[in-house]
């Protein structure tokens, strides 16, 4: 099992150098995932430009789901294998012996199933869903680049942007309201685009310019000043402390309830 190089926590400068293309030339649409009652919101993210590291990005449209990715969107995932082994999902894993492996603890640690986002997930776990998805509905979904992610959560508002504590109360499950967990998607107030959660909640693995896992946004555990669109964290040893396996799960992250996803679609 692959086990991720410790990387230390970065948080680039970033912002958004121009607005948001107007008007917006695709649509909203959802998608309905087979053989079960899960549906998908994917809205449209006109394309622009974002400044990371002092560097320009461009950005070209895409759609971004409306939420986090929830629960039972993962089930569906999980229960895509053959008959015989309904856990099994090795086709869609990084190398030809994998496949997502139960995890010890129980994964939602008892805060709630349906509505509630998916966490303790690793980067890998979310590829594959990616992957899973990609090869269901013959549509191109992946994880938002660091720069996607960014233009979606300003949603056009200015580049140094910080919302106010009463700006998160509206919008955000952060450190003040969330009593320490986890609440289900949708909940609060959306951004401009129709978006929750993208402030609060759990964070939502990305890949930077060079492709690397990082997860974006403040979570449910971070206070005001961590609750903005630069927030960043990279995967340590302490999300894994208390996995008694050897090496340590590639799926699942035995301390990182803060840590959940949400998939883009290219049109």
């Amino acid at each position: 099992m692959l086990v991720l190089p410790a990387m230390a926590a970065v948080f680039p400068a970033v912002g958004v150098t121009s607005p948001l293309s107007s008007p917006q030339k695709h649509e909203a649409f959802t998608e309905t995932l087979p053989k079960a009652a899960v549906k998908l919101a994917m809205l449209p993210v006109p394309g622009g430009t974002v400044t990371i590291g002092g560097k320009p990005i461009t950005v070209k449209p895409f759609y971004i789901a409306k939420t986090e990715t929830t629960w039972e969107a993962y089930d569906a995932f999980a229960a895509s294998g053959p008959p015989s082994k309904p856990y099994d999902q090795t086709e869609f894993a990084l190398d030809a012996i994998a496949r997502p492996s139960r995890s010890y603890i129980l994964p939602d640690l008892g805060w709630g199933h349906n509505g509630y986002p998916v966490i303790n997930a690793t980067f890998d776990t979310a590829t594959m869903f990616c992957r899973w998805l990609s090869s269901v509905t013959k549509r191109k979904y992946r994880l938002p680049t660091e720069a996607e992610w960014e233009m979606a959560c300003r949603a056009g508002s200015p580049p140094h942007w910080k919302p106010d504590k009463a700006e998160l109360d509206k919008t955000a499950w952060y450190a003040s309201n969330s009593g320490e967990q986890t609440h289900p998607v949708g909940k609060k107030l959306a951004n401009k685009l129709g978006l929750h959660d993208t402030l609060g909640n759990v964070g939502e693995w990305a890949t930077d310019a060079e492709g690397k896992p990082v997860l974006c946004g403040g979570t449910f555990l971070d206070g005001p000043a961590d609750c903005t669109p630069t927030r960043r964290q990279r995967w340590s040893p302490e999300w894994q402390e208390t996995d008694p396996q050897m090496p340590k799960s590639r799926w699942w992250l035995a301390d990182a309830p803060f840590v959940g996803f949400r998939v883009v679609c290219e049109p």
